[in-house]
């Protein structure tokens, strides 16, 4: 292959390092996934160099799986049949903001956009809880979901993201600028549809945020206030996540300011909707706690902002500690949504720790959940699953990594299959990742 002035390495530790996302959350995938390893790493610093290696990948038959910064936990990033992984974290800079609309490449750390972006008066709408090492092609690729959710929706909701270059495995691989719906068949496909290597988002008018923990003496209090605040029009947010009581002595810092026992809300709010919260949260019978400056938070290497305890990062933060949970993705109605909860905590009261994330799907507000579960069994997990269905909550299984048996709820609409045998002939950009190709 020619590789000739394109970073690479052949490096076995470094190809077991570079072959790895955080799919180990799930033991399912850890015993599916472990040892699963490329042949190579190279990181492009454009795409040029992209074209370059697509072209030799083509000419050898070498699959090619896509990585960022590998925050994902799916097991998107992880080779299942060897080949090359491209990483393109050396493609970080921003192109442009023109009107309120990012473009980057697809390399760039998504804190460092926002922090660039803010310089400029704007900020990022929507970023996931590993924002300070998660890239935007990546959360394009196999994110999609998280903080600001609650104003503005998930990447799937029409308007989130307006355009993308993609490279692609044809006879000869080429650069496609594609935009609006257009872009659907490259949203979480997990690199099978092409390599990303530009973004175009719209962003918001920057603010000033705080973070502010709220503790209540029971779940159910803490999920009515959520939602109540999830509906309140007047005051502008960006998160709001109830946690059981069982989950705040994972939260390191700020463990000690929530009464034992109680539940939790963490919040993100405008300086400016601080007075309404309080009050909101006095109504609902909660307490407020601790309260920091968001931005600030994330800057300081030191400190942590509370975002990086919601999401995801809920079941990171209690897997530093325990090595015995997992976690499941679903969204539970949007009529009864607060019974629907308290149905499934009902039915698992030792093995489901709640966790909750007040989200807007098609302009409707409910909740979503990324609940720690007490692992046993596969089965018993698959049990806990067709429980929350019963419950009338929809499952992402979080315990599979292929597209379609994991994207449920979140699946974005467009012709993903179409798109992929159009730009991929081959079938070579992560193999195994789409049930319904075939070569």
């Amino acid at each position: 292959m020619d590789l000739e002035g394109i970073e690479h390495s052949r490096d076995r530790a470094l190809l077991r390092q570079k072959s790895r996302d955080f799919y180990w959350y799930s033991p399912v995938l850890k015993r599916q996934l472990d040892g699963k390893s490329a042949d190579l790493w190279a990181r492009p610093r454009n795409e040029d160099e992209v074209l370059q290696l697509l072209r030799e990948c083509r000419a050898a038959r070498m699959p090619v799986t896509a990585r960022g910064g590998a925050t994902g936990n799916y097991g998107q990033c992880v080779p299942l049949e060897g080949g090359l992984v491209l990483d393109l974290t050396a493609m970080a800079a921003p192109i442009s903001l023109t009107d309120g609309v990012l473009e980057a490449e697809a390399g760039a750390k998504m804190i460092d956009l926002d922090l660039w972006a803010r310089e400029r008066g704007w900020e990022l709408r929507i970023w996931p809880s590993t924002k300070r090492t998660a890239t935007i092609g990546g959360f394009v690729a196999g994110g999609g979901a998280g903080v600001g959710g609650m104003s503005h929706g998930t990447m799937r909701e029409r308007g989130n993201l307006l355009g993308v270059r993609v490279a692609t495995l044809e006879d000869p691989p080429r650069i496609l600028d594609i935009e609006g719906d257009a872009a659907n068949p490259v949203n979480r496909t997990y690199g099978t549809t092409g390599i990303i290597t530009r973004v175009r988002i719209p962003l918001a008018p920057a603010q000033a945020w705080r973070d502010v923990a709220i503790s209540f003496a029971e779940f159910p209090e803490a999920a009515r206030f959520a939602l109540a605040f999830a509906f309140a029009d007047g005051i502008a947010k960006k998160m709001c996540a109830v946690f059981d009581s069982r989950l705040p002595p994972f939260f390191r810092g700020i463990a000690d300011a929530v009464p034992q026992g109680h539940a939790l809300a963490l919040v993100m709010v405008t300086a400016a909707g601080m007075l309404a919260l309080r009050e909101m949260a006095a109504e609902h019978g909660g307490s407020i706690v601790a309260e920091q400056d968001a931005v600030a938070a994330e800057r300081d290497p030191a400190a942590t902002p509370f975002y990086e305890y919601c999401w995801n990062h809920t079941t990171l933060q209690v897997l530093k500690k325990d090595r015995g949970v997992t976690y499941l993705q679903c969204r539970f109605p949007f009529e009864g949504t607060l019974e629907s909860v308290e149905a499934v905590r009902a039915k698992f009261p030792d093995e489901v720790w709640m966790h909750t994330e007040c989200v807007r799907f098609g302009g409707r507000i409910t909740m979503t959940a990324l609940p720690v579960i007490r692992f046993t069994t596969e089965e018993r997990l698959a049990g806990i699953m067709a429980g929350f269905e019963e419950a009338g909550a929809g499952i992402a299984n979080p315990h599979v990594f292929t597209i379609e048996e994991g994207s449920g709820y979140r699946r974005v609409p467009g012709d993903q299959l179409g798109f992929k045998r159009r730009v991929d002939p081959l079938g070579l950009f992560n193999p195994g990742k789409m049930l319904s190709f075939t070569e």
